[in-house]
């Protein structure tokens, strides 16, 4: 941090001469990004990026330049995972009553994209409702402001959710249309889903009926059993995370904590939402396996039938370890026996005997007489959802977490962003990078609170 700034800025200068690239081929060597030791003075701000020489005017190439400037670090370390797009900048000004009841009122404009309203808020930041003009369809982008996800040190695991999601195509699980980057945030856009979460109905219902829980258990293992034959873990299945068609079937979402896992491989992080991963061996800093994805799927059931959880959610995981260990996870008497005895089998402590595959899943006396075909599946509207869709605290119980503050003055630069360093916020403009022989590190250093 810090350092000698004459020496800083000759470093970076070396950098930058280093690292030419053609804007258009949106593609840039991730391995040693523009050094930013110390914030830039005003002079700054006039600072031009060098032309490659294979962009310079010559007979093969009379018109010159033609977009070949060397981005800065700033951009270059989230490529090629999120290509770059100069397009704009705006502010969205509402007052947060104002909303709440103007859904469908188109807020900004930018190319073929109209920003209709706030849908929830997301890891880092908002999610966005909007609207595709020149196909007129409706998407929702999640925001992820790059001083945050550097500040956490999730850029790696930003880059992964949009592989994944890439390659991955299911009726159960939600689609990546687009994603981009602008000079402040990240953009991933996914289809809308214009019910909401199943969490939302959840806290209106209280619980569902079994016949009902059966649907959305078929649908949800059927999701995971095919993110698990990809080589995939969610790590993060919860209500929360899954959304609803307007026929109230499921839809799999957010694959901010996914990982590439293949059979028989082993992963040791403890990540995930405290209630739903409280699975033994993830609270115990791994091993764990695809099994523990079956866990939360046990303890999201548990909750569709009952209105409760198992266990309330403890301080931190170490002290949930302690519950978990102790609780015996007896199921009460109201729930039916094949429910019953599907649910122990998915929240055995012991990982080995745990039910964790699709095909032992679907055996079991719980699913009898359902196909687990999906076009079957979704043939028919889940009741529950479709009554609750219209019920007067839905909007409000689905905006838990927004805040005026949240909404107010939220900065979207989707449109001509700041071209210097200068203009950058203090933490983006702080970006370090430690090179040595063994690779490179990244970090941000900004002193804005998380």
């Amino acid at each position: 941090m810090g350092g000698d700034g004459s020496k800083n800025k000759a470093s970076s200068s070396s950098l930058v001469k280093r690292r030419s690239l053609s804007c258009h081929q949106g593609f840039l060597s991730l391995s040693a990004p523009l050094v930013h030791h110390s914030p830039f003075r005003r002079r700054a701000q006039h600072r031009e990026y060098p032309i490659s020489e294979q962009s310079r005017p010559s007979d093969a190439n009379p018109e010159g330049p033609h977009l070949e400037w060397a981005l800065p670090g700033f951009i270059s370390i989230f490529l090629p995972e999120f290509p770059h797009r100069c397009t704009g900048h705006m502010h969205l000004q509402r007052n947060f009553e104002e909303w709440k009841s103007t859904d469908e009122t188109v807020m900004q404009v930018w190319n073929d994209i109209s920003i209709l309203g706030f849908i929830a808020k997301g890891s880092f930041g908002p999610i966005l409702k909007v609207k595709d003009l020149s196909k007129d369809e409706t998407y929702a982008i999640k925001v992820l402001p790059k001083a945050d996800v550097l500040r956490h040190g999730v850029l790696q695991q930003s880059k992964e959710e949009v592989i994944i999601q890439r390659q991955v195509r299911h009726p159960f699980l939600l689609s990546l249309r687009d994603c981009w980057q602008s000079q402040r945030n990240l953009f991933i856009m996914c289809d809308y889903c214009s019910t909401g979460d199943l969490y939302t109905y959840w806290t209106l219902k209280g619980q569902f009926d079994e016949r009902d829980v059966c649907v959305f258990a078929a649908e949800l293992g059927s999701a995971l059993g095919f993110l698990h034959d990809f080589g995939i873990i969610h790590r993060d299945v919860k209500m929360e995370n899954i959304l609803l068609t307007d026929k109230g079937h499921l839809r799999l979402t957010d694959f901010g904590l996914s990982r590439r896992l293949e059979r028989g491989d082993r992963a040791f992080t403890i990540c995930g939402t405290i209630q739903y991963m409280a699975a033994p061996e993830v609270l115990s800093g791994g091993p764990y396996s695809h099994a523990a994805d079956w866990w939360s799927l046990g303890i999201l059931i548990y909750a569709l039938a009952t209105g409760g959880f198992p266990l309330p959610a403890e301080a931190d995981h170490c002290s949930m370890m302690t519950r978990v260990s102790e609780y015996p996870y007896d199921m009460p008497a109201s729930l039916s026996p094949a429910l019953a005895f599907l649910l122990i089998e998915l929240l055995c402590k012991i990982p080995m005997r745990r039910l964790r595959c699709l095909e032992h899943f679907q055996s079991q006396k719980f699913f009898r007489g359902m196909s687990f075909d999906s076009q079957m599946l979704q043939n028919h509207p889940i009741k529950p959802i479709l009554e609750l869709k219209n019920h007067p605290d839905r909007s409000e119980r689905s905006m838990r977490g927004l805040s005026s503050d949240l909404l107010q003055n939220f900065e979207c630069d989707l449109l001509n962003s700041p071209s210097t360093p200068a203009d950058l916020p203090p933490t983006l403009m702080k970006i370090e990078v430690n090179e040595d022989t063994e690779g490179t590190e990244t970090k941000a250093t900004g002193t804005s609170s998380p």
